[in-house]
């Protein structure tokens, strides 16, 4: 019992994060007989899984409807592992690494399924391969300066350099991971030892349309996210007309859809990331309270109108990219249950049955605005108050708020605008 106990250092666990930089494929013919290969033995490896797959159906009593609820059953890889590997090796062409790496893909595809099939997100059948990529083991590159050459058969190789290319400065030092090849490119992912911060501020931030209501345990402060919006609106608007030619238009018509999409996505993205990246600035060595959403649920609540508007957020890929580059800053994020932020009394715990814009606790008579309040509740989860219950004598322990709030007027936009990036900033006072 002492022995579990014991505390083998006082130093903090080191901690790593990647940073994946992408070069083209230059060696194309190579590389596709890499691909063909492992596509084979991957597709191997999944058939002879999934005959040992089962898949049981039970119905259960709902009150008065029948649901029927799947479990499936996956073989152990323990169990399976020395006589699958020896079915692969029969057909394996590569290194005998890759049977290994096969086995490891073909498990976290079907896991994967799995867990898709049994919340109902996807059918019984058998995944199918589309795009095969191949990640390169550890054991199968070997890192020479700015270039890694990779193993395909035992003394065949592929060398990919990295030397003189945009990146170079920023990972010299660094350990090359395993690398990621496709048809067309080849991602190098970089591990970064994070330095040991303890985090000096706290901003609990509630997801909106058009906004991204913050609280910093002093005051609220607003980020407006309306020309994120505009680009989406605008970009779907343009990818209704396209779909309409390319109905019509066929193969030519599917390149444009293509195109359009791909740019899209890559204008959201660079705007993510420079909002993602002036947040940081502006709030380092914070920790970051978001809201852990599942917009499947809000479009079974939502009507027509609503559910397109929901459609064009972005919010998941705001916060997967803060979560990505926040260790960069010292900062941490924390992800936070939203049930009940926005009709919860921050101050006496009361749940309201009806709220809209604005947030009155029947209670305690508490008036703020709805978005500010569950920016407000979302800071209490963060820091480990108590579940809100719908209990009119539950006391939160906290009472930072007295009266209605009021608008002190919006700042002068801030000057660090980069290509048409704006982020508007208003600090509220309570009275």
């Amino acid at each position: 019992m002492l022995r579990n106990l014991r505390i083998k250092s006082f130093q903090p666990e080191e901690e790593y994060i990647y940073l994946t930089y992408s070069l083209k494929n230059d060696k194309k013919e190579e590389s596709r007989v890499l691909l063909e290969n492992y596509k084979n033995l991957l597709q191997k490896a999944l058939d002879w899984l999934w005959d040992r797959t089962r898949i049981e159906r039970k119905e259960v009593k709902k009150g008065k409807k029948v649901i029927t609820k799947v479990k499936i059953k996956l073989p152990k890889k323990k169990e399976v592992y020395k006589t699958l590997r020896d079915e692969l090796e029969k057909i394996n062409v590569l290194a005998s690494h890759y049977a290994d790496k096969t086995i490891s893909d073909a498990y976290s595809i079907l896991r994967s399924w799995k867990r898709r099939a049994e919340k109902g997100q996807a059918s019984l059948r058998k995944p199918r391969l589309k795009k095969v990529y191949v990640r390169v083991k550890s054991t199968l590159r070997k890192v020479k300066g700015e270039s890694v050459r990779i193993t395909i058969r035992p003394y065949e190789y592929i060398t990919f350099s990295w030397s003189h290319k945009w990146f170079s400065r920023r990972v010299k030092g660094l350990e090359l991971g395993e690398p990621i090849i496709k048809e067309d490119i080849v991602y190098l992912p970089f591990r970064y030892k994070l330095p040991w911060f303890t985090p000096i501020d706290f901003l609990a931030i509630d997801s909106n349309l058009y906004t991204l209501d913050a609280y910093d345990g002093e005051k609220f402060v607003t980020f407006s996210l309306k020309e994120l919006y505009s680009i989406k609106f605008g970009m779907e608007l343009k990818r209704g007309r396209i779909q309409r030619f390319a109905s019509k238009h066929g193969r030519k018509g599917k390149e444009l859809l293509r195109k359009y999409s791909h740019r899209e996505r890559n204008r959201v993205l660079d705007y993510v990331h420079k909002f993602v990246n002036k947040l940081l600035e502006m709030y380092p060595i914070t920790m970051f309270a978001v809201e852990k959403l599942n917009k499947q649920e809000m479009f079974r609540d939502a009507n027509d109108s609503l559910s397109k508007k929901i459609s064009r957020t972005v919010w998941r890929s705001i916060h997967r990219v803060l979560k990505y580059k926040a260790p960069l800053y010292g900062s941490f994020v924390k992800e936070v249950n939203p049930y009940l932020t926005s009709k919860s009394c921050p101050r006496c715990g009361w749940v309201s049955r009806k709220v809209g814009r604005t947030f009155r606790c029947e209670k305690c008579g508490l008036t703020l605005d709805r978005q500010l309040n569950a920016s407000l509740n979302i800071y209490l989860k963060m820091c480990g108050f108590p579940h809100i219950r719908e209990t009119p004598r539950v006391w939160v322990g906290v009472t930072p708020l007295k009266g209605r709030r009021r608008m002190s007027g919006a700042l002068p936009r801030d000057s660090g605008e980069a290509q048409r990036l704006r982020i508007d900033i208003k600090y509220h006072e309570i009275l």
